[in-house]
């Protein structure tokens, strides 16, 4: 493979390797306090609509869009994705957000699951329910990721191998683990995974605008593929721009007219 389609498989797998982190840590405390057999079903649910729904989404975008209106289309909802994360990372690099924490949220599962009663005979539609919404959801997000990624780099497949390789890593950590996934920098990635996001998003949607000219012809980077990397680094500067500026201290004012330096 040249370097573009190991590109495409890593960008792919990294941002559905974050996904499947958190969709396992729901099926792991529905399985370990509940029911495995209805959690593994309701996993295998979800995965069945999931590539229905990529099936149809893949068809539709491909062949109902000219190339740049794809590209503007896919570019500006990889953008908004990649800055949703990128505000996310960049509150927690800062302090202005709780760190995520598997370990907790696999705690509120639990919980959860031990409040809704005990499982009855069959199937337990409890752990049924909350692992295919878990795994739903979050699979969303990797469908999404797989369909623009593959189809403005016209290669599906190397997409789908990098989501399919982040798929079975994540199953064979948590079956040797056996525990919540908490061992795993999540925050980190999901970091890293905003800046992908945002500078592919950033590249196809300014190709994108050519849909808006004479031709409709994509418009050219100088550069071409190569100016992504210029993106990450432009990306990754100004993230940490913020991130500076949110660590400063935020004055409070006193009761006496004074003021404070409060650290957030």
């Amino acid at each position: 493979m040249d370097a573009a389609t190991w590109g495409l498989v890593i960008a792919t797998f990294v941002a559905c390797f974050v996904e499947m982190v958190e969709a396992t840590t729901i099926v792991m405390a529905m399985g370990f306090t509940r029911s495995w057999k209805s959690a593994l079903t309701g996993t295998v649910a979800a995965l069945g609509a999931l590539a229905v729904v990529t099936l149809f989404a893949g068809y539709a975008l491909a062949n109902w869009l000219p190339e740049s209106a794809l590209q503007l289309a896919i570019g500006g909802l990889l953008l908004i994705f990649g800055l949703q994360w990128l505000r996310k990372a960049i509150l927690r690099s800062s302090g202005r957000k709780a760190v995520h924490d598997e370990a907790a949220i696999y705690k509120e599962e639990v919980a959860a699951a031990k409040a809704a009663g005990e499982p009855t005979g069959g199937l337990d539609m409890f752990s049924f329910m909350v692992s295919f919404k878990g795994v739903f959801l979050e699979g969303m997000e990797v469908v999404f990721i797989v369909i623009t990624f593959g189809l403005n780099a016209d290669n599906v497949p190397a997409a789908s191998v990098g989501a399919a390789a982040a798929v079975v890593i994540v199953l064979l950590i948590a079956i040797a683990a056996r525990k919540p996934l908490s061992m795993i920098n999540e925050n980190l990635l999901k970091y890293g995974v905003g800046l992908l996001l945002a500078s592919f998003g950033t590249y196809w949607a300014v190709e994108g605008i050519g849909i808006f000219r004479d031709g409709r012809s994509s418009l050219e980077w100088p550069g071409h593929d190569l100016i992504i990397l210029a993106l990450l680094a432009a990306w990754f500067v100004l993230s940490r721009i913020f991130v500076a500026v949110l660590r400063t201290p935020a004055s409070v004012a006193t009761p006496s007219g004074m003021t404070v330096e409060v650290d957030k």
